[in-house]
């Protein structure tokens, strides 16, 4: 999932939960994005972003491939400027996704999930902007419920159960509908979703063009 302004918090103190625990001096990127690479962005239309996901099998629980995938997902998406980014965002049919993104108390949650299950969706339905890294530029309002709960698997199997309200609550249907082979323009009307793609079609060149100069500062930063 693409940012949005209601993720800017100012504040000098920052509650962080990782994996759903609350945890103290959490550094500003994951520790996953310093021994990952960019990888590319594959963009609505393309075949493994319509269809569900494969779930990561026992035989992955633990593994460099599994680790790898989800060090290059976290470096991918703060290169892309988004707050969450599925495995098949990039490509890979894995229902994995990762995130890092703040509710609209100012409290950051950061973290990862396979094999994902949207276990709950509650309170209000609230319509805001959305906007997905594999649809480049456009937002677009969508309603989601205001509280979600997700229940999975980290990357070593252990179970995790991750649950917020407000802007990362979207953050979290948003990321599962992806494992499910659901881009957020599925949710529009047929006429709405034709204007995001024209709209994402004027924009993709200088949006990709900013994702490759952040990809560049990515590595000089950790150089």
């Amino acid at each position: 999932m693409s940012e949005s302004s209601a993720t800017q918090f100012d504040g000098a103190e920052v509650r962080v939960y990782l994996q759903g625990v609350a945890v103290e001096g959490f550094p500003r990127l994951a520790p996953e994005a310093r021994r990952g690479r960019v990888r590319d962005i594959v963009e609505v239309g393309a075949e493994v972003l319509h269809r569900p996901c494969r779930r990561v099998g026992e035989s992955r629980w633990g593994g460099a491939w599994l680790a790898s995938l989800i060090d290059d997902m976290f470096v991918t998406m703060y290169a892309a400027e988004g707050v969450g980014l599925a495995a098949n965002q990039v490509g890979v049919d894995a229902a994995v996704f990762v995130y890092d993104c703040f509710d609209d108390d100012g409290v950051r949650h950061v973290g990862h999930v396979c094999n994902p299950v949207l276990e709950g969706c509650g309170g209000s339905s609230v319509v805001e902007d959305e906007g997905c890294l594999s649809v480049p530029g456009p937002h677009a309002e969508l309603a989601r419920s205001e509280y979600a709960s997700v229940r999975g698997c980290d990357r070593d199997g252990y179970g995790v159960e991750v649950a917020g309200s407000g802007y990362f609550a979207r953050c979290l249907q948003h990321e599962t509908d992806h494992t499910l082979g659901r881009v957020y323009i599925d949710r529009l009307a047929r006429r709405r979703r034709r204007k995001v793609v024209r709209r994402m079609e004027r924009m993709r060149g200088e949006v990709v063009q900013r994702r490759r100069d952040n990809a560049r500062w990515l590595v000089a930063e950790d150089g």
